[in-house]
């Protein structure tokens, strides 16, 4: 069977991106001021290593290449030749991100800046050549190395390896040989020649048709390299030579880029354009398969096909009751009808649990977040992550992960004081954000919290007037901290004195209000004065099925989700009071609850006299209203369905399902409903107890 080579190359472009997060991860962990740390830089190494070994495979010459420059200066720290300091470390991150954005050119057929990368290079090759960082010197003879080694210096080992067509049948395999020099570890590139491959037509699968140019490091003795190839000597065509002295007639290879990897840069310069192979025409394609792609813990595939097995035998028990069925097996069909209800929902358990990954995906990015913001910002700042492991649906995570980083900049930019202003206040001149992620309930609670100032109320009350978003004879005693605080939500409201490259435009808050309820969640937000903000993000666990209660207005049945309800209750009439713009609230407790007629919001009909009627009570973003409404029936879990891509977006609901009995119900977007409502009835809301 011929190789897929596409998935091959998505399947590097997923390990790619993994090594360069254990490359920012353990760069990040570096402490420049202690003491060498030589497992961190190993593994710092063995990622840059992989990186360029998979790119020069794929024939990702710019990926290699450059990544070679890294892997040297890194190779130079582990043998202790080098000490990476603040400014090095700064360098190699901004390397990954090069990497990175090299990566997604080749994924999407797309250029990258290689105005950035040669930039960059050429930072990197000044230090191998004797420059510094930090300015302590490098000796000479440390320079030399890198210079003569540049992808296929003088001296290096270059091996033309071609196997015979039959070598499959002795039980050898080309792979193993090549991953043996690879594990030499001496900066070797591998490169393949498909210039002997046939037409797909005329291939056959136990024949092997591609030979290699192999190029090692000349520290590795010839020996080396013969002993590993002593197995199939009489199997192959092999050729070891020094890249001094390579032959004329050496196989050519197919990719033009790849002379440059026998070559230093400069004697063989290429045209940007050219310098990077075509991209496969499905390209785009890859990309987003790549995007959607999981990878899932094998105990998790386990229980599933056991689940999958449970199931085949519950069927295989009921096909077999409804041969010859008789009243007398009713009770053993009962029974068969339970266990497959139970071997379903086990199912769908197991198979939604799949789905779910830790938050650490999410979260990992904040130590570099953290770090170049406290540089650019000139503060102290300390990130502390807990609940890390917390799991949730994977559309949620991808898509929380931008709210996160808005609110994470806020807390640093706006929140945290500068050093100076802390050390007067008391307060430790390195400020604390926290990230914190737990389970409640059936939703997922994130918290972002600072140490800082904490929001003014007076100054955000002052600019909600000035902005017109409050009266401008809205006293502040009228309004709650609570409803205060929840105006930095509205759309262009920023109370930054100084526009930044980090924030201050007024854009954002709003934005991220409503990501965060478009995935079904709220967020909120507390204050103290100089103790700070603590930025609360409450999400559904999944997108895909929720535990709702069934509703009735007029003929037609919704969806209340249940994790919104407090309480369903019956109306008295002497409790209902008509406050300013005509809103009408219900006196529960202590708390005024404005009332939503769903059968008018919905245009079903008129509802008539409150007195008798049902009131459930929901609670969305901190804020509760009461939904008028019919008939209350039974809770069932539904399985959600997009109304926007097979429909169009509707207010007021968030998505349909399908009920056993085949017909379609609405399900209720709580968060919306409420926001609509409460806009409309303006002035009215003041009235309301917080």
């Amino acid at each position: 069977m011929a190789l897929d080579m596409d998935q091959l190359r998505r399947i590097f472009y997923e390990e790619c991106r993994e090594n360069l997060e254990v490359l920012e991860r353990e760069l990040l962990a570096l402490d420049p001021d202690a003491d060498v740390d030589l497992d961190i830089i190993n593994t710092i190494f063995r990622a840059a290593h992989s990186i360029k070994g998979g790119g020069a495979t794929f024939n990702l010459n710019e990926i290699s290449q450059f990544t070679h420059v890294m892997e040297t200066l890194l190779d130079e720290a582990r043998e202790g030749k080098r000490r990476l300091d603040a400014a090095t470390i700064d360098l190699l991150l901004k390397g990954g991100d090069c990497i990175n954005s090299m990566l997604v050119a080749y994924e999407t057929d797309t250029d990258f800046d290689h105005v950035l990368r040669d930039a960059l290079t050429d930072q990197l090759n000044e230090l191998l050549n004797g420059g510094t960082s930090s300015g302590s010197a490098t000796p000479a003879t440390e320079a030399e190395e890198p210079t003569t080694e540049q992808c296929g210096g003088a001296g290096d080992w270059v091996v033309f390896f071609q196997p015979h067509k039959e070598m499959f049948f002795s039980g050898n395999d080309p792979v193993r040989i090549l991953r043996e020099m690879f594990d030499l570890g001496a900066d070797c590139i591998i490169e393949c020649i498909q210039d002997k491959l046939p037409t797909l037509g005329e291939i056959e699968p136990e024949m092997c048709y591609l030979s290699w140019k192999i190029t090692v490091d000349s520290v590795i003795t010839r020996d080396q390299i013969e002993e590993i190839f002593e197995w199939v000597e009489d199997e192959c065509d092999l050729e070891i030579t020094q890249a001094e002295g390579v032959k004329a007639e050496e196989p050519a290879v197919e990719q033009a880029s790849t002379e440059s990897t026998a070559a230093p840069a400069e004697n063989s310069p290429e045209p940007a354009a050219a310098a990077k192979p075509k991209a496969p025409a499905k390209a785009q394609a890859s990309k987003a398969d790549a995007v959607s792609s999981i990878r899932v813990e094998i105990d998790k595939v386990d229980n599933l096909i056991n689940l999958v097995g449970e199931l085949v035998i519950t069927q295989s028990m009921l096909t077999e009751l409804s041969q010859n069925f008789s009243e007398s097996k009713l009770e053993r069909l009962q029974a068969g009808l339970d266990q497959l209800l139970q071997n379903t929902k086990e199912l769908q358990e197991s198979v939604l649990n799949i789905r779910m990954l830790p938050i650490s995906f999410a979260f990992n990015r904040f130590p570099r977040l953290i770090r170049d913001l406290s540089s650019q910002l000139g503060k102290n700042v300390e990130l502390i992550i807990e609940g890390e492991q917390t799991e949730l649906d994977k559309t949620v995570l991808e898509r929380i992960t931008d709210p996160l980083v808005h609110l994470v900049r806020n807390a640093v930019d706006h929140g945290l004081e500068a050093p100076d202003v802390r050390a007067s206040k008391g307060k430790s001149e390195t400020g604390r954000v926290n990230l914190y992620a737990y389970h409640q309930g059936g939703s997922i609670v994130i918290e972002v919290r600072d140490d800082g100032a904490g929001l003014n109320k007076v100054r955000v009350w002052k600019k909600a007037i000035e902005k017109g978003l409050l009266h401008a004879d809205t006293s502040i005693d009228d309004l709650s901290d609570h409803q205060v605080y929840n105006l930095i939500f509205a759309p262009g409201f920023s109370t930054a004195e100084v526009v930044s490259d980090v924030s201050g435009r007024g854009v954002g808050m709003d934005v991220v209000k409503r990501n965060i309820e478009d995935l079904g969640g709220h967020i909120e937000v507390d204050s103290k004065p100089d103790e700070g903000s603590v930025f609360r993000i409450s999400l559904p666990l999944t997108l895909a099925i929720l535990d709702g209660q069934l509703v009735k207005l007029a003929d037609q049945v919704f969806v209340v989700p249940l994790i919104s309800i407090i309480e369903s209750i019956q109306i008295e009439s002497d409790r209902v009071k008509v406050a300013t713009g005509g809103v009408e609230l219900y006196r529960l407790r202590d708390e005024n609850i404005p009332i939503l007629r769903l059968k008018e919001e919905f245009c079903l009909g008129e509802s008539g006299a409150l007195d008798k009627q049902l009131l459930c009570l929901v609670e969305a973003g901190g804020n509760r209203i009461g939904l008028l409404l019919d008939e209350m029936l039974g809770q069932q879990q539904v399985v959600i369905k997009s109304l926007e891509s097979n429909y169009t977006r509707v207010n007021g609901i968030s998505g349909a399902t399908i009920l056993g009995d085949g017909s379609v119900s609405l399900i209720l977007d709580v968060q919306g409903l409420m926001t609509g409502f409460l806009s409309r009835v303006g002035d009215a809301n003041n009235h309301i107890a917080a």
